[in-house]
């Protein structure tokens, strides 16, 4: 039944391309937080994915991973190789849009349209910095959740737990900063649960805190994001790009040149 659920949500998605595995939506800044007001205004909660070459991999890897991706009120491109694989299948408005910049972007609008937020991942401490660092550049934001996880799997009672005190707080948006494949999957299984709009931002918290340095604009437009990330974390992301970033060229250009079909 599960899969059926999933498969019907795809047919209403609409302004979607293929890549490889995912199905993300053709995006700009602006039309990704209209996208984002528009579900907030509905009421009935959803969830948003940013989508990267690890994700594609990821689902490409794990078919169920990849439904519960492509079952999501928004898929955004977080990575240039997706960009430039909608614009060679005749997308030539597509554009990215950074997770971080969109989360601060979002939290700007938030607090100029009385719109409430929550932070739901990452450690205590980078939660800590992350909310002072809001209240203080954005004073009259409403921030009525922020909570940092265990680093194990949820036990029944807590998974409750946390599930009640979200609804409880009821923020109208809510960024999960959980990574790849964790985040997505935690909200896919919220969607039916609670009526706030999660979005799975995966490292901005630790960018918006300082933690972490993200790469100069000029890289990321490049397509070498990738790269300036390695050499800042080699031990932690050398499979990640060393391996799965070749096994995605090769899968992309079987993909464009019709000799593998996708589904």
């Amino acid at each position: 039944m599960r899969e059926i659920e999933l498969t019907n949500n795809l047919v209403e998605k609409s302004n979607r391309i293929r890549v490889v595995s995912l199905l993300p939506d053709v995006v700009n800044h602006q039309s990704v937080i209209g996208k984002i007001a528009e579900l907030v205004k509905n009421g009935k909660g959803g969830y948003v994915c940013f989508s990267t070459v690890h994700m594609v991999m990821e689902g490409y890897d794990h078919p169920e991973y990849a439904g519960k991706v492509n079952a999501a009120d928004l898929i955004v491109t977080d990575g240039m190789p997706l960009v430039w694989m909608q614009k060679l299948q005749g997308a030539k408005t597509a554009s990215r849009v950074r997770g971080t910049d969109l989360m601060i972007s979002l939290c700007r609008y938030a607090e100029k349209n009385s719109l409430s937020v929550g932070f739901y991942g990452g450690r205590k401490e980078v939660i800590d910095v992350v909310t002072e660092r809001a209240a203080k550049e954005l004073p009259k934001l409403k921030i009525v959740y922020a909570f940092s996880p265990p680093f194990r799997p949820l036990t029944g009672e807590e998974d409750e737990i946390i599930t009640a005190e979200i609804n409880a707080a009821a923020p109208d948006i809510l960024f999960a900063g959980l990574g790849c494949p964790k985040q997505e999957n935690w909200m896919w299984t919220r969607k039916s649960k609670s009526k706030t709009v999660m979005l799975g931002v995966g490292a901005a918290f630790d960018f918006y805190a300082g933690n972490l340095k993200q790469s100069p604009e000029w890289m990321g437009n490049s397509g070498l994001e990738w790269l300036f990330r390695l050499t800042k974390e080699p031990k932690r992301l050398w499979k990640r790009y060393l391996i799965l970033n070749p096994r995605f060229v090769w899968l992309a250009t079987l993909q464009l040149l019709g000799l593998k079909k996708f589904e």
